[in-house]
């Protein structure tokens, strides 16, 4: 694997930081996939766990999604897997492809920036319907560094699975 994450900042300023630490997952969950044909993305972990990188980058997809869109740019859209919202569609992989996968989930993370560039502040909000409140960017930029580091986790334990590779 190639390293070219760029780390935070060691004395940046709050939304530079959250930046560049969501980034920086961003670029993890990448270089965990990089190099790897269709059948290694989409090969499980353990049964009787579904679980796939393929699948952690659409699911990561549908997060960005998510957050930036639908939550704190209010936008009516739904899922690009589930017209019905359902997060779990995301996970099967079996019928996608590493270049549909990932256009769709660069696609999201542009959108992502570009919301958050033009945002005021880290103290503009965003409806959340499923929690019924308000919520910041601050928050949704902190949760989605949250969930990447998570998932991270995953994708480390299933490519070294597929052929072996750790670190980072």
């Amino acid at each position: 694997m190639t390293d070219n994450r760029i780390g935070p900042p060691l004395r940046g300023d709050e939304r530079e930081t959250l930046r560049a630490f969501l980034d920086y997952h961003r670029a993890t969950l990448a270089m965990k996939c990089e190099g790897l044909i269709d059948d290694d993305l989409k090969r499980r972990s353990m049964p009787p766990s579904t679980l796939t990188l393929l699948g952690l980058v659409r699911h990561m997809c549908e997060v960005e999604r998510t957050w930036f869109r639908k939550v704190i740019n209010g936008e009516d859209i739904h899922l690009v897997w589930s017209a019905e919202d359902d997060y779990q569609v995301a996970y099967d992989a079996e019928a996608s492809t590493r270049s549909e996968a990932f256009a769709a989930w660069e696609a999201e993370v542009e959108h992502s920036r570009r919301i958050e560039r033009e945002a005021e502040s880290l103290d503009v909000t965003g409806y959340n319907k499923k929690w019924g409140e308000d919520v910041s960017l601050r928050l949704v930029m902190l949760h989605l560094i949250h969930e990447y580091a998570r998932h991270n986790g995953h994708a480390d334990f299933l490519r070294e699975g597929i052929d072996g590779t750790v670190g980072a």
